[in-house]
């Protein structure tokens, strides 16, 4: 079966365009029709610096990887022709010694959605029609709200980082960094019994929509003080770096109390003057979070049953067709957290 498919493409020199192509489907695997996705700050590099991090486009590649859609047709018994499905973007090989632990983000060959670290290129999920492996299908009720479903993703790097966090019921938590995923985390932790939740950002929109997304104390460190909270090495038990800005990595530092632990969720570059006598003095545990691996379907069980509601990071929607305007706008910090775009 053949079907002629528009897709949301970007080439060298950050140009992007909707492209017409055709998708073959051999009665392998699912093939969907997608209905919404969500922008992500990675693609917004690739359509403002055309690369993300050392992973530059080198040929016209297909964004996107936080998508939904519906099953047309599929080689699997556990999914049928019409059903609703949140696709998760991970495409782990299965064989290596991460898979085999049950620790596929880790995987050597990972295939990910709308990713320049491979040539040819893996394309996303910003296409009216997509094939993928029955396993990345993950079925929620029809009567959900897609712009809520469409979460997923963002959602499951948030609960992630939650559990790499342990134990968090009764604790007191530091969030530095409240874009969309700083919020998620927010409510995440919050779900997972954290008794205390402070978030920390220069820009006071999105301390408002931590506020709505579960924060119980909010900070600007341009006019407020943290002296407090750096008293007697430290209040929280545990903090997140959302952010990936130096100076909020030792501010994290400086308000995890002794014995404490500090996630890594933000993605920057080098540290200069990284407190590494205050790690060691205070005995902190420093862990990273990437991505996900069991969470994601945690994040659409978790969104299908109102556990938590996202949509106050909802910004705008845009058709597909307009995806140069939708880009735009999503990188307008001042206005966007998370742009959707309807297909």
């Amino acid at each position: 079966m053949k079907i002629n498919t528009e897709s949301c493409v970007i080439s060298g020199k950050q140009t992007v365009s909707v492209s017409h192509q055709e998708i073959e489907w051999n009665n392998k695997g699912t093939l969907l029709k997608i209905s919404r996705g969500g922008i992500c700050g990675s693609d917004l590099h690739y359509y403002q610096e055309g690369r993300v991090g050392n992973f530059a486009v080198k040929a016209p590649m297909i964004l996107g990887h936080e998508v939904i859609g519906t099953v047309v047709h599929t080689d699997s018994p556990e999914l049928h022709e019409g059903q609703t499905v949140a696709i998760n973007p991970s495409k782990p090989c299965g064989h290596c010694k991460y898979c085999l632990s049950q620790e596929e983000n880790q995987c050597t060959t990972m295939r990910f959605f709308g990713s320049a670290m491979y040539f040819p290129h893996v394309d996303g999920g910003f296409t009216r029609f997509k094939t993928v492996d029955c396993a990345q299908c993950v079925p929620y009720p029809a009567e959900a709200d897609e712009k809520v479903m469409v979460f997923a993703e963002p959602l499951a790097v948030a609960i992630h980082a939650a559990h790499e966090a342990g134990d968090l019921q009764g604790k007191r938590v530091f969030i530095s960094g409240v874009g969309p995923i700083g919020c998620l985390i927010a409510s995440a932790v919050k779900t997972l019994g954290a008794a205390e939740i402070v978030c920390a950002d220069v820009s006071p929109r999105s301390l408002s929509l931590a506020a709505q997304m579960g924060a119980d104390t909010l900070v600007n460190p341009l006019h407020d003080s943290l002296d407090g909270w750096k008293e007697e090495k430290g209040y929280f038990d545990i903090s997140f770096e959302a952010s990936g800005h130096p100076s909020s990595v030792t501010t994290c530092l400086e308000v995890t109390r002794a014995k404490g632990t500090m996630v890594q969720v933000g993605m920057g570059g080098a540290v200069p003057e990284f407190p590494m006598m205050m790690l060691i003095a205070k005995e902190i545990s420093l862990k990273g979070s990437f991505r996900f691996t069991t969470e994601f379907n945690t994040a659409v069980s978790w969104l299908a049953n109102k556990v938590i509601n996202p949509l106050p990071l909802l910004s705008a929607e845009y058709a597909f067709t307009d995806l140069e305007q939708a880009l735009i706008f999503a990188g307008d910090k001042t206005q966007a957290a998370k742009v959707q775009l309807v297909f």
